[in-house]
């Protein structure tokens, strides 16, 4: 063996090998076959020198008609074999994270990780170092390996951050939600490329994955000490379903397409690379890619995975997919079949072909919510929404309807919901860890598309178009959406959101006809100042609870994208 991997190396190796049963009839210095050593004389050694390095063990398979010689190297972390450098016990790891459960990270903190951060405000990880180094007892390191070997089952531990629903109440049956996407394993250029999907690092990860979630309770950014206060809330041994491996081996094997064709059509890596996060946004389901090159980017779990994940956990419900869709492509197809066979149908000929039960509404039509039902049941779904569908929850995709005019222009302007547009003011100054940046740039809109054949028309009557899959592209969310952001926080922060009365043209005060209150307005971004703006939505005119300055407007400030600028970026992407 080498004399730079250690012995404990070699004996643990030894060790597992035996465990399998195979009979040694040679150490590593005798000869098995003459053939064998006369082969490593011949060849290129496994250090790349010219000949004679020995395996540290050679396997001699024979099905009696032919015999197939395998060398085994021990490599320490390596690919072949990687080798946690620290191991317990089962039974000493979950009394160790039973113990952790319901403390804060600060009571946790034995090694005085928060005293180290004090100087350094925005220092990343200090959650996962207390996990790792004052829990479970084994020092951090970004070794590309799984981090434990407990009763020698490779194990990787995550630590991640888990938050309060936004409008949902805290005593919700499943209050949480992931705060971010969850790092797995850097993306490796010139190793990914000679990888499978089952021997790469990115499977070594997950495979075996211990995750501990902790509270981030708090709606502002908050320094790297003040984690300390943040509550630790269970820990969970991953159990990825069938159907999830196969889409994030779907998922995995397109990022590795995308680094093989960089390399094999030349492209200088400061060329080719910069465009990987971009260039599969619309194609990967579980996965993502950050921060962009010349950072080597990582692997990460999209946020709504990890959000699954956990519900998974507090639940202790595991729910079925019943789309059977393991990619993109095969989601695409199954619409566009749809597409092909239903196109210029009315609203209410499509419920009627697909059997879906409605109730019409006070103004005898239906719900704008239709499409989504239209889409599940294309899907097979037996559900209406679809966040009750776990493929579509999980894949965190979002369903929009676009209704052109019978010229084929706009209707209406389109609302993105779910945000906490007066919560802005207390984030960090970078764009990139926005609530608004991750959600234009991590989700993923289906847009079901139709045509009214009159302004008066019922929506039964608008006809299906077809569909379209859409993601905002880097230069519209680094300009429009920016602006917004940018504008929000500055009016936030320096105490410039003003609420005013609103009046007519010749000076008169405008109350609303419904609720004969004052209609009133904010100096927030409207539509004739950006392509996304906002808009204060509520019940009626009385559902007025915040107070800016004496005056009473909407709380919640939605985010809107105009009409005429979802045509026209809709215009550029072909139907499914």
């Amino acid at each position: 063996m080498a004399a730079s991997i250690e012995t404990a190396v070699k004996q643990w190796a030894d060790d597992q090998i035996r465990d399998l049963g195979w009979h040694i009839i040679a150490s590593e210095n005798e000869t098995a076959d003459p053939s064998i050593d006369q082969s490593l004389k011949s060849n290129p050694s496994k250090t790349g020198g010219n000949g004679g390095g020995r395996p540290d063990f050679t396997i001699m398979l024979d099905n009696g008609e032919k015999t197939r010689v395998t060398f085994i190297y021990y490599l320490l972390g390596g690919t072949v074999m990687p080798i946690p450098s620290h191991h317990i016990t089962e039974s000493d790891l979950l009394r160790r994270l039973n113990a952790a459960v319901d403390k804060t990270l600060g009571e946790l903190d034995v090694k005085g990780e928060f005293d180290s951060v004090k100087q350094f405000p925005k220092k990343t990880g200090v959650a996962g170092n207390v996990i790792e180094n004052s829990v479970i007892g084994y020092p951090s390191d970004n070794a590309q390996r799984p981090d434990l070997s407990v009763d020698g089952r490779l194990v990787e531990v995550k630590t991640t951050g888990l938050r309060y629903k936004k409008g949902k109440a805290r005593n919700a049956s499943i209050p949480y939600e992931a705060k971010e996407p969850m790092s797995i394993t850097a993306v490796s250029p010139d190793k990914i490329v000679e990888e499978t999907f089952y021997d790469s690092d990115f499977w070594d990860k997950i495979a075996n994955l211990l995750l501990v979630f902790y509270l981030y309770d708090s709606d502002k950014t908050v320094t790297a000490s003040q984690y300390a206060n943040f509550p630790v809330l269970g820990y969970d041994f991953v159990h990825l379903t069938q159907s999830e491996i196969e889409i994030l081996q779907q998922d995995w094997l397109l990022i590795q397409d995308f680094i093989r064709d960089v390399q094999a059509r030349g492209i200088a890596p400061n060329d080719g690379y910069p465009a990987l996060s971009s260039a599969l946004r619309k194609d990967l389901m579980f996965l993502d890619t950050a921060p962009k090159w010349p950072h080597h980017p990582r692997i990460r779990f999209k946020r709504t995975v990890v959000s699954t994940i956990a519900e998974r956990y507090f639940t202790n419900r595991v729910e079925a997919d019943d789309t059977n869709i393991a990619s993109y492509s095969e989601f695409d197809q199954r619409l566009h079949n749809a597409a092909k066979k239903y196109h210029g149908m009315t609203v209410r000929q499509l419920l009627d072909a697909l059997n879906i039960t409605w109730k019409p509404t006070a103004a005898g039509d239906v719900s704008k919510s239709i499409a989504e039902t239209i889409v599940c049941t294309i899907f097979g779904s037996p559900h209406a929404k679809f966040a009750s569908v776990p493929l579509f929850k999980e894949m965190g995709i979002k369903p929009k309807t676009l209704v052109l005019s019978k010229n084929g222009g706009r209707t209406e302007d389109t609302k993105f919901s779910g945000m906490d547009v007066m919560s802005w003011g207390n984030e960090d100054d970078e764009f990139t860890d926005s609530e608004i940046y991750n959600y234009f740039a991590e989700t993923q809109f289906l847009v079901s598309v139709f045509k009214e054949p009159s302004t008066d028309a019922k929506l039964l009557d608008n006809v299906f178009l077809g569909f379209k899959r859409y993601s905002f592209s880097d230069a519209f969310i680094r300009s429009k959406v920016q602006r917004l952001w940018d504008h929000t926080r500055t009016l936030l922060n320096t105490d410039q959101l003003k609420v005013s009365y609103m009046y007519t043209a010749t000076g008169q005060q405008r109350f609303s006809p419904k609720t004969k209150l004052p209609m009133t307005e904010t100096n927030l971004m409207k539509s004739a100042d950006n392509d996304v703006f906002v808009r204060g939505t509520g019940i009626d005119g009385k559902d007025k609870s915040l107070i800016v300055h004496g005056i009473a407007t909407y709380r919640h400030q939605d985010i809107w994208v105009k009409g005429t600028t979802m045509v026209k970026l809709l215009e550029n992407e072909a139907y499914l």
